[in-house]
């Protein structure tokens, strides 16, 4: 799995802590900014997310000149150039996300046109189209799973056309990412749980895929200890300031990981599913991280043995055979997912979910077959290959 020849690439200052949010005005004048637009969604200003960041920047003497708050869990090229027009007529000069994924690809996506020009965001839908730096634009998660707020890609939907538009350019990554424990002290324990478990997979993908290297390594496993250690101590106790942050951290890392290294056949399944049966990201990277490490056992033997001293510690690394290691990681997870199902029935299968059909199995792993992801999965998948995966996460 050695690699001769790697890239690693992540210039986004992360801000991170409990007085985060008070540095985005520092931030912003830094850039020479000072007419933000702020953009999330409804369920993040209902629970009361947004007060902390207009105080923080009111305290500094910044204004938000406006605030779209009305951006879909699946957002389009509808919503992105509506964003771009308000944008446009309030003389804004930099943006700032505050949300999951969906308000993070949005924001992406509005800076494209503002920037650029136009309204055609599918011109510049691809990988290298963009040639020019963009506004100053700045991220404050909401959730600790996305990893958004250190990647370089967004995906947004065409609504008309039924497709999903892919960007890819290091033009996307934030100046800055804000990660700060008041921001997921709120969250619902199924989300706090679901996206726990798409950082862990981000992160145990990274680690195990074709291109991972000696860097993506070390973020992958820093953050596969942070959400072993911490994930079920803030669902005990959902308030607990330290663990959120440690929980918010991990999922940065595990973006840095991962958008250095990829990922592989979770994520392929898990695209398919979500576009066929709308599942979350989330959701779907929990449901399959144990049956496809079970596929590519052999080929990540040594690799995923290694993790289990993360994902276990050491004293359950220390007794465990070095040929049992692979096995007891993959079981560890397991583990996790059957104590996070005790505590907000998260499912661990298809079947449990309630949203698949047994005949939708063969879309789905035709559909998967056709996504990037899969092109650095460690082992070969065929069709048979990814229907086999399904059946055995069915249930």
């Amino acid at each position: 799995m050695s690699q001769r020849y790697y890239e690693f690439f992540c210039p986004v200052k992360v801000i991170a802590g409990k007085a985060a949010l008070e540095h985005i005005p520092y931030e912003l004048s830094g850039l020479g900014a000072g007419r933000p637009l702020l953009i999330t969604d409804k369920g993040v200003r209902a629970a009361g997310l947004l007060e902390p960041v207009l105080e923080a920047c009111e305290e500094g003497g910044q204004e938000i000149v406006t605030i779209y708050d009305d951006v879909p869990p699946d957002s389009s090229t509808h919503v992105v150039k509506d964003i771009a027009g308000i944008y446009r007529s309030e003389q804004c000069d930099s943006i700032i996300a505050v949300g999951g994924g969906s308000a993070i690809d949005t924001a992406k996506a509005v800076n494209i046109l503002v920037s650029e020009g136009g309204d055609d965001l599918s011109a510049y839908a691809g990988a290298g189209v963009l040639t020019n730096p963009l506004k100053p634009f700045f991220v404050v998660p909401t959730t600790a799973g996305t990893g958004s707020e250190v990647t370089s890609v967004a995906v947004i939907a065409d609504t008309e056309k039924s497709v999903k538009l892919p960007f890819t350019s290091s033009f996307l990554l934030p100046d800055a990412a804000i990660i700060d424990p008041r921001m997921t002290l709120t969250l619902p324990p199924h989300i706090t749980a679901a996206t726990g478990m798409d950082a862990l997979t981000h992160a145990t993908e990274a680690f195990t895929c074709m291109a991972k290297n000696p860097l993506s390594d070390a973020y992958a496993t820093a953050a596969v200890k942070k959400i072993s250690n911490n994930l079920l101590k803030v669902m005990d106790n959902p308030k607990n300031a330290d663990s959120r942050l440690e929980l918010a951290e991990a999922s940065t890392m595990a973006g840095i990981a991962f958008s250095n290294s990829m990922v592989g056949l979770v994520h392929a399944l898990g695209h398919a599913t979500g576009a066929i049966c709308h599942l979350p990201h989330g959701l779907c990277m929990s449901l399959y991280l144990p049956y496809v490490l079970e596929y590519n056992l052999e080929t990540i033997r040594e690799p995923l043995g290694e993790l289990l001293l993360y994902m276990a510690g050491p004293d359950v690394y220390a007794t465990t055979p070095a040929n049992r290691r692979a096995e007891e990681c993959i079981s560890a997870i397991r583990k996790l997912r059957d104590a996070l199902y005790q505590h907000c029935k998260l499912p661990r299968t298809l079947q449990e979910t309630g949203n698949v059909e047994q005949d939708q199995l063969d879309r789905i792993a035709r559909v998967a077959l056709d996504d990037g992801s899969i092109m650095f999965n460690p082992r070969e998948v065929t069709l048979d290959d990814a229907l086999a995966v399904l059946k055995r996460a069915w249930g």
